[in-house]
């Protein structure tokens, strides 16, 4: 592992702080389906074979990385906002509070996080907001890679109850095949209504 993927968790040590939890969220952009939070604290300088951006990773290393973080790391969690959360709260506050109940949801108790980009207010650790923090912090990337993967199998989970919309190959991102299935069945019980594409101006076009 590249020894500059530590360098945000090591600043963290050198100001005192001794549990650095990485946080990251997923699930900004679909049509359906949850923004979902990763928070990991992982022993600063272990390696974890495979750790990547999770957006340059297939699915299948995805898996076997996330089984690995989660085998060696000192505390993993994750916190899902559904569907009717996004709708009613907004993208900004539905990632927040993703972000922040994953960090209370770690079973060790974080003293310091690093974020990708945005910091979190809605909790009180100090904090380092890390630009491009998914492809430069080992401890976000684990994050992100572990909030990845439980997306993916939530959605995977909703294609099994609701068949027809194609949710376990685009986990309910605007694929033209989502579009498609939209055009021709409606929206599902978990897509974000208040989404352009669902309000009744832009229905019409969708459905056209």
């Amino acid at each position: 592992m590249r020894p500059k993927l530590w360098q945000f968790e090591r600043r963290a040590l050198a100001m005192g702080y001794e549990v650095v939890a990485g946080v990251d969220e997923v699930g900004m952009g679909p049509l359906a389906g949850p923004v979902v939070g990763g928070a990991v604290v992982l022993r600063i300088g272990d390696r974890i074979p495979g750790l990547n951006d999770s957006k340059q990773m297939t699915a299948e290393e995805r898996d076997r990385v996330d089984a690995i973080i989660r085998r060696r790391a000192v505390a993993v969690a994750v916190c899902a906002v559904d569907h009717t959360q996004v709708d009613r709260l907004g993208l900004i506050k539905a990632r927040i509070l993703a972000s922040a109940g994953a960090v209370a949801g770690l079973s060790v108790k974080a003293e310091y996080i690093l974020v990708d980009a945005f910091d979190v207010p809605d909790t009180p650790l100090p904090q380092m907001a890390v630009v491009r923090g998914d492809k430069v912090c080992a401890s976000i990337m684990a994050a992100s890679i572990v909030a990845k993967v439980a997306r993916d199998q939530a959605m995977i989970e909703y294609d099994r109850l609701y068949p027809g919309w194609g949710f376990a190959e685009h986990k309910g991102y605007a694929t033209p095949s989502h579009r498609a299935a939209i055009r021709r069945l409606g929206p599902s019980p978990i897509h974000r209504t208040s989404w352009a594409p669902f309000r009744v101006s832009e229905l019409a076009g969708l459905q056209s």
